[in-house]
């Protein structure tokens, strides 16, 4: 592997930049017109424009991305996380063209990318899976016999989805009908594919991942993350290390993540999602990643390695460069994302000129960023700006130093998600670790009904 082509943007792109330029490796970015100035530009070692900026006719442009790959001259090819990572037709032209895909086998990218494929492949592995749907269903009276079977409430997912998109929760057989369409609509439009399934809705879960990593023959894991400070089902917090998981959760949660990576031949990073069912103490395999992870530093953290570096080294061929032996968790590690948007107003994007964009810094504190002062946060894409993420002895520990990286944090020109993570990292809940997959928006609920309050006195 000489010359790498990211088919990625923003903080991802630097990333996977630094990586290859740590192995010798030179890169090219992509970009769009919106992004001629963008930091994954400058971190790149050359440029090739592919589109204007909508990312349809840019990013995710099949075409312009493998014309980049030829006028570069470049011998392989990340994808990054979103846009074109879990294309199974891109990794294979990818190949077709005679470059390495940094990436699991286009065939493992079909089978896990599917979700209804997904389930059939993780209970033939023998692992546990949500109770729910065979398979796809197509109307509200196939989906009302699986709530003869399992009850209510149901989630109704898309069969392609991800990203917490095509989901609709459903508490009454009288609202099936109506769920399933918007479900399917949304799907079509999000990913082009309008199949549904039916899952029992689990509404005290943890949602739980496992960092698995194979080289088409041996898998390994890299402990656990626990992802259950959502809003509207996106990631907003996330950790690893000690998770206060029953430790045969922990062990049983590992062992099948790579009971499922083996049976798949599975190459390259990947996550194998889990959620835990704190009422009936039992878990579930929900889907799985073929990609990097947005929150992979955590884990990068905890175990000290270097999961994207050791993405381009088995992409090359070689065979993974740690046992499961090796893999010894240190610490606890906390990641949260600052976004342009505006919590004010329902988090409405914020695009607009960075004016200001003082990062923290200091021991055990990093950040992962694709903008500067002076940088545009174009409206077209992920409102994303920065990760910052730290590391600590224990959690209290880097509780403590979360707190004062973001208090270091100053971010002027865009609103931002700073002070809301910041409020929700100081609840008692949070600090205590007891929190869920619906816990955030169950809090935001009522803060926004004691405001109501205060205003109407």
């Amino acid at each position: 592997m000489r010359k790498l082509l990211i088919a990625n943007r923003g903080e991802i792109a630097v990333r996977i930049a630094r990586a290859a330029r740590e192995q010798g490796i030179s890169s090219v970015a992509v970009y769009s017109e919106a992004d001629r100035e963008a930091e994954h530009v400058r971190a790149a070692d050359e440029a090739v424009l592919v589109g204007p900026a909508p990312a349809p006719a840019s990013y995710l442009a099949v075409d312009a991305i493998l014309a980049a790959v030829r006028s570069s001259g470049a011998d392989a090819v990340h994808p990054g996380y979103g846009f074109l990572s879990e294309n199974a037709d891109f990794a294979q032209a990818v190949l077709d063209a005679g470059a390495i895909w940094v990436g699991p086998e286009p065939n493992a990218i079909r089978e896990m990318g599917d979700k209804v494929a997904a389930r059939k492949s993780a209970e033939a592995a023998g692992v546990p899976t949500v109770p729910g749907s065979v398979g796809e269903i197509h109307d509200a009276t196939e989906a009302a016999q699986v709530a003869e079977r399992i009850g209510f409430p149901l989630a109704i997912k898309a069969a392609a989805g991800g990203g917490g998109r095509g989901i609709r929760i459903v508490t009454r057989q009288e609202d099936l009908a109506a769920a399933i369409g918007t479900a399917q609509a949304e799907a079509r439009a999000a990913f082009g594919s309008d199949a549904v399934y039916v899952e029992r809705f689990i509404p005290r879960a943890r949602h739980i991942e496992v960092q698995i990593f194979g080289d088409g023959k041996d898998a390994v894991h890299l402990g656990l993350r626990d992802c259950s400070m959502q809003r509207r089902r996106q990631k907003v917090i996330e950790e690893a290390g000690e998770l206060g998981l029953p430790e045969w959760v922990v062990n049983g949660m590992s062992a099948s993540a790579v009971q499922l990576a083996t049976s798949v031949g599975y190459t390259g990073a990947g996550t194998v999602e889990f959620l835990f069912d704190e009422l009936r103490t039992e878990y579930y395999f929900i889907e799985m990643n073929t990609r990097i992870q947005v929150e992979h530093p955590v884990t990068e953290m905890v175990y000290r390695r270097d999961l994207v570096g050791e993405q381009l080294r088995v992409a090359a061929g070689n065979p993974l460069s740690f046992t499961q032996a090796d893999l010894v968790p240190h610490g606890h590690a906390i990641e949260v994302r600052i976004n342009a948007e505006d919590p004010e107003r329902n988090f409405l994007p914020s695009p607009g000129t960075i004016e200001r964009f003082d990062l923290p810094a200091g021991p055990f504190v990093r950040v992962d960023s694709g903008f500067k002062a002076g940088s545009v946060v174009a409206p077209f894409y992920d409102s994303m700006l920065a990760k910052v993420i730290v590391w600590g002895d224990d959690r209290p520990a880097a509780l403590a130093r979360l707190a004062r990286a973001l208090r270091e944090l100053a971010i002027e020109g865009v609103t931002t998600t700073a002070e809301f993570v910041d409020t929700v990292l100081s609840t008692e809940e949070f600090r205590n670790g007891m929190y869920h997959t619906t816990w955030l928006e169950q809090w935001m609920s009522e803060q926004a009904d004691a405001r109501r309050a205060r205003s109407d006195v």
